[in-house]
């Protein structure tokens, strides 16, 4: 009884630290960011988001505009209720990945219960139509969100590791350096610029470490629209 007041007693002296409550954020950090696992998961979303995002929207385009176009035959009606389901599984697969890669995890919406009254009141899903909006708004973003990605990671860290390979160009097309540009006037003037001293070689490597660290913050803010489009369009969110 004496060592269980005494324990108690010392709990209250000396409470546990306020950073070990509630969850911690998986944001690395600015200067950790491009190191971190968190960032090239992000950036894995952003890449496979492309080919998801032309089948949904493909999926989308072409169940709508053949239901709509054959609903005055009824044949229209049951390709809009598979439109609507097919968009339900589509939705299932971005929650997953929205959880796995994001850490962004929402509630799937409550599937409708299929009345007898038939197929007419199963157009009334709200989930479905809502699933359907974002594979069809989400494509221009998603198309614009791989090039971004892609450019600036490749282009950060091929610019910042210029000093490994800046020989080639002397060595193997008799440059004196890296050429930006040679090129002869109308009048006969000629123009060029090479990378060649180590002034220059370091500086373009310093612009290659700042696009390679600003390129975890661009990603970051990209997948920031895909977090907020899931969570309002694909379920019910459940994480604060």
């Amino acid at each position: 009884m004496t060592s269980t007041t005494a324990t108690t007693s010392a709990t209250l002296r000396h409470p546990a630290p306020t950073h070990m409550a509630g969850p911690r954020s998986t944001w690395p950090g600015f200067w950790r960011a491009p190191f971190a696992r968190a960032t090239y998961r992000e950036f894995r979303y952003t890449v496979t988001s492309l080919p998801l995002a032309i089948a949904g929207f493909v999926f989308a385009v072409a169940m709508f505009s053949v239901g709509v176009s054959t609903l005055v035959v009824w044949v229209g009606l049951p390709v809009l209720v598979a439109m609507l389901a097919g968009a339900r599984g589509l939705a299932a697969v971005e929650r997953r990945r929205a959880d796995a890669l994001l850490g962004v995890r929402v509630e799937a919406p409550v599937r409708p219960e299929k009345p007898a009254a038939g197929m007419v009141r199963r157009l009334a899903d709200a989930a479905g139509w809502k699933a359907l909006l974002f594979h069809f708004l989400m494509f221009p973003w998603r198309v614009a969100t791989f090039c971004f990605s892609v450019t600036f990671l490749v282009t950060g860290w091929v610019v910042a590791l210029f000093p490994t390979y800046s020989w080639v160009f002397h060595r193997y097309l008799d440059w004196p350096g890296y050429r930006l540009y040679d090129f002869t006037t109308d009048a006969g003037v000629h123009h060029a610029y090479y990378v060649e001293s180590p002034a220059q070689i370091a500086g373009v490597s310093a612009i290659g470490f700042l696009l390679v660290f600003l390129t975890p913050v661009l990603v970051h803010a990209l997948t920031n629209v895909d977090r907020g489009a899931v969570r309002a369009l694909l379920g019910r969110r459940t994480d604060a």
